[in-house]
């Protein structure tokens, strides 16, 4: 048998796009939540050549792909460029965001708006979990920087990685 009638159900599919440069427990507990959601999860990192990052693109997708691992349904990769393209490419329909506060609102409303008149793809927002309401990848960096303990901020693995890397740039210095 062939056709539409062979296929199967189409799988319900979403994308979890940002740079993750780390991957906090905030990051985390959207991809969490989207995965319980969605057949397949996509987690597109951002390739920003403009942007020096603390871990390489690559370093960042192995991070990902060993923090999600448990999930099950979660795929990841980089991209560059729109991310409608991303998304037009791999049949994607849906964006998932983490909203932490009013004002990520206003900005993300705005590319949601641009997103879904560019390809029809449409935008799911999820209040991020209260414990993280403050989190971001730059206040993780910086605060470990500085000597602070992030460990209850990322996942084990983000963390040894952090307190390596940072180390090393010390020692660069």
């Amino acid at each position: 048998m062939t056709g539409p009638e062979s296929e199967g159900p189409k799988l319900r599919r979403a994308v979890c796009p940002g740079s993750f440069d780390p991957i906090t427990n905030g990051h985390l507990d959207i991809i969490a939540r989207a995965s319980k959601l969605y057949d397949v999860v996509h987690v597109a990192v951002m390739i920003n050549q403009s942007k020096q990052g603390l871990f390489t693109v690559d370093e960042r997708i192995e991070l990902i792909r060993e923090v999600t691992a448990d999930f099950g349904n979660v795929e990841v990769e980089s991209f560059h460029g729109l991310l409608v393209d991303f998304c037009k490419q791999r049949d994607i329909p849906a964006i998932v965001k983490g909203l932490r506060a009013v004002s990520d609102f206003d900005y993300e409303l705005q590319m949601a708006q641009m997103n879904n008149g560019l390809s029809g793809v449409e935008t799911l927002f999820v209040p991020t979990n209260p414990t993280y309401s403050f989190l971001s990848s730059s206040l993780v960096k910086e605060v470990a920087a500085w000597g602070g303990d992030v460990s209850h901020l990322v996942p084990p693995a983000v963390l040894g990685r952090l307190t390596e890397r940072l180390a090393e740039r010390r020692t660069q210095q």
